[in-house]
């Protein structure tokens, strides 16, 4: 009995070990998901320069911990309220597409945090905004937009990489001005469509006087010829033209029914006696 009893406390101390052992192993262990990379913190040397990339590691428990960063493009939307060159009041909006470099996590994790985009990107994109957007008129802001977003993208570019951080995409995705400027662009609109109005009936009128003045001369003309031809021609060219006109009016009524037309002097057959 002694010995069994020897022999369970035995076993118990066994089970105990390697409990302890099998904590102790998975507390030495960590994994690194897809897409993401580790900075280990070791409180006796600091943050150390070597960055971990995806897997199982090992670190010494209760001394190294590890910090995960995602280094996948993420984005993020930062709007902006800004004036333009003209004083304009202009409410812009950047979608940046964003990820930490690999090789300045351990930079980045000691300067900015494992939070460093919430810190970084808003304020760096206020300024180069502010840079830019300064540079063009309101009405510039929107003909020559794309020269904006170029710059907007070269200058903020620049400026993340000097934090380690790269952008691999920035769309300007909204742009809106004052409610002042917004008016007055309006006011504008209807003052250009009531001229082009007005001169669309000027120039109506002009045409509808040089039609009148053409079809006056053409009369002039005319009249001008058939004078011309009388005092050629005398009384035949009146005589032909009574001839021509007898000619269609006796056409016109030997195609109606129930009439008949002789010279003068004659009766018809329907008049003689029976």
């Amino acid at each position: 009995m002694a010995n069994f009893v020897k022999l369970a406390n035995s076993l118990a101390r066994i089970g105990v070990g390697l409990a302890l052992g099998g904590a102790v192993v998975n507390s030495a262990l960590y994994n690194v998901d897809g897409g993401h990379r580790a900075v280990i913190f070791d409180r006796i040397s600091g943050v150390s320069q070597k960055v971990r990339g995806e897997g199982t590691h090992f670190l010494i428990p209760l001394v190294q911990t590890p910090y995960i960063f995602d280094v996948r493009s993420r984005p993020t939307n930062v709007p902006v309220v800004t004036g333009s060159k003209d004083l304009q009041n202009v409410s812009i909006t950047l979608r940046i597409l964003f990820r930490p470099q690999s090789s300045s996590l351990p930079n980045i994790f000691v300067n900015l945090g494992v939070d460093y985009d919430e810190k970084v990107l808003p304020s760096i994109t206020r300024e180069v905004l502010t840079a830019v957007v300064a540079q063009f008129d309101a009405s510039e802001l929107i003909t020559q937009r794309e020269m904006v977003s170029q710059r907007v993208n070269e200058e903020l570019t620049e400026r993340a990489n000097q934090f380690g951080v790269i952008l691999d995409d920035i769309s300007l995705t909204h742009l809106t001005f004052g409610q002042e400027f917004t008016s007055a662009v309006e006011q504008k609109q209807v003052a250009q469509q009531e001229a082009e109005r007005a001169r669309y009936l000027v120039e109506k009128a002009e045409q509808v006087k040089q039609a009148a003045v053409i079809s006056a001369e053409g009369d002039s003309m005319g009249a001008k010829l058939i004078a011309s031809a009388l005092s050629q021609a005398g009384e035949g060219l009146i005589e032909l033209r009574k001839v021509e006109a007898a000619e269609d009016i006796a056409s016109q009524l030997s195609k109606s029914r129930n009439v008949v037309y002789l010279p003068s002097g004659q009766q018809t057959l329907l008049a003689l006696p029976s």
